[in-house]
């Protein structure tokens, strides 16, 4: 009887997975932004076949829902490392969205990737479930809570949306020309609109100060959340 041995992987190989895939795909947008993460160079990363990827993910949006999966595994993760009051639903909240900052600026491409989804991705569900649970564990109502979450937005994700970015869109470094540009806009915008050039002009970022976007530094981040959350205490305790 003749009979065959088993086909062995090469020794030292880590058979690919989704888990693999996903986390390639971070690194290449962590060096480059997304505009790097196609399916040709997330398997040169890997060291296989375009083709083998499919295998693990459909395409390129799927690809995509795939880093949203790890961006919000990562931020449950960080959250899990922070210490949470039971008793100060504020101060629950504000850590909360201060952990999701903490991995927003690891993946500086992940707010620009959250806003082409057409909807809430699921593993993003748990997050603002989960400070909605704080919030009416607090004593704030549904009713409140939900206008508290339309206040906070994308903040409860850790970043602020920018009315407009002249610079570092999509995730990408900035450059040198992005930020010419951005100088030349609003000098031609100086004359028409005078406060918004002055405003601009005096609110430039400490070098110190990390930044996701041109209106999104931890600074603007943490006063814009406090503010809020201010707000929303106050009305949680005029009933």
């Amino acid at each position: 009887m003749t009979t065959t041995e088993p086909t062995r992987r090469a020794p030292g190989r880590t058979p690919l997975s989704r888990d693999r895939v996903l986390r390639a795909a971070a690194l290449l947008a962590d060096a480059g932004g997304l505009a790097t993460v196609t399916m040709r160079h997330v398997a040169a990363e890997l060291g296989v076949e375009a083709m083998s990827l499919y295998h693990h993910v459909k395409g390129k949006e799927a690809l995509l829902d795939g880093l949203v999966e790890v961006v919000a595994s990562e931020v449950h993760a960080e959250i899990g490392r922070r210490h949470l009051p039971a008793d100060d639903w504020r101060a629950v909240v504000r850590e909360r969205c201060l952990a999701a900052r903490t991995v927003m600026l690891r993946h500086p491409w992940a707010p620009a990737l959250l806003g082409t989804r057409t909807s809430i991705p699921p593993a993003v569900f748990g997050l603002y479930e989960e400070v909605l649970g704080a919030m009416v564990r607090g004593g704030c109502s549904y009713r409140l809570a939900h206008r508290a979450m339309h206040a906070l937005g994308s903040m409860v994700l850790g970043f602020s949306q920018e009315l407009f970015s002249p610079a570092g869109a999509g995730g990408a470094p900035e450059t040198d020309d992005a930020d010419d540009a951005a100088e030349a806009a609003l000098a031609a915008m100086a004359e028409a609109l005078p406060h918004l050039t002055a405003m601009v002009a005096a609110e430039l970022h400490d070098a110190g100060d990390p930044t996701l976007g041109w209106c999104d530094s931890q600074t603007e981040f943490e006063f814009t959340l406090d503010l809020l959350l201010d707000g929303i205490e106050r009305a949680r305790a005029a009933g």
